[in-house]
């Protein structure tokens, strides 16, 4: 059961992010299957938390739901990651484009004061709030195009993507390279620019796979 306002409950977050851990380090091997009844003894909570947790994992493409086995841990692969993050770049690229000739000035604004926002995140070191900032950053180019279904279509590869790219962002070097590549999206968007701005977030996007590709060997 979801919150009224569309968000999963705090302890079904928790679960999924201690899951997605173990899952991305390889703690929980691919084809492992996830029971609800033990899952539940192991968090102390009912069944109904754990159930949303894997619903959520389902939507991160980190598990799946196996007739007559249930829900079963997918194998990570480098393949399966760089094909995800091949075809997020193409759909953000094109997102920047479309952001870059359609948003609004006010929006503009908003993107650019939020860039500094982030700039001063990754001074502290803060990786939390940087994750967190980083996400509403994203969402802001989607929503920049003026287009639901392109919004949908950049949402739903950004939720399976999402532990990747959490992940890739714990480390503070990290961090603060992708914040300068966010000067030159920014910086395109903002000057109107739609094939700088492609350009920029498609390097982006693939400088964020590399990342998360060098550390599975």
């Amino acid at each position: 059961m979801l919150h009224s306002q569309g968000q999963p409950p705090l302890r079904a977050v928790s679960i999924a992010a201690t899951l997605e851990a173990e899952i991305i380090t390889g703690t929980i091997p691919g084809g492992t299957k996830l029971d609800e009844q033990s899952l539940s003894q192991r968090f102390d909570v009912s069944r109904t938390p754990v159930r949303e947790a894997l619903h959520l994992l389902a939507a991160r493409s980190l598990v799946e739901r196996v007739p007559y086995r249930g829900v079963v841990v997918l194998e990570i692969t480098r393949e399966r990651i760089e094909q995800m993050f091949e075809t997020m770049a193409e759909v953000e690229a094109l997102c920047a484009r479309f952001a870059a000739e359609r948003m609004t000035l006010g929006e503009r604004a908003t993107l650019q004061s939020m860039h500094q926002t982030m700039q001063a995140l990754a001074v502290a070191g803060d990786t939390g709030a940087y994750e967190t900032a980083n996400t509403e950053f994203h969402q802001m180019i989607y929503r920049g195009t003026h287009n639901t279904d392109m919004f949908e279509l950049a949402e739903g590869m950004r939720i399976k993507l999402s532990a990747f790219r959490r992940n890739q962002l714990k480390s503070v070097s990290r961090m603060e390279q992708s914040n300068g590549e966010h000067d030159g999206i920014v910086t395109a968007i903002v000057d109107r620019k739609p094939a700088e701005a492609e350009t920029a977030l498609r390097r982006h996007l693939l400088s964020a796979a590399q990342e998360v590709l060098s550390r599975i060997g």
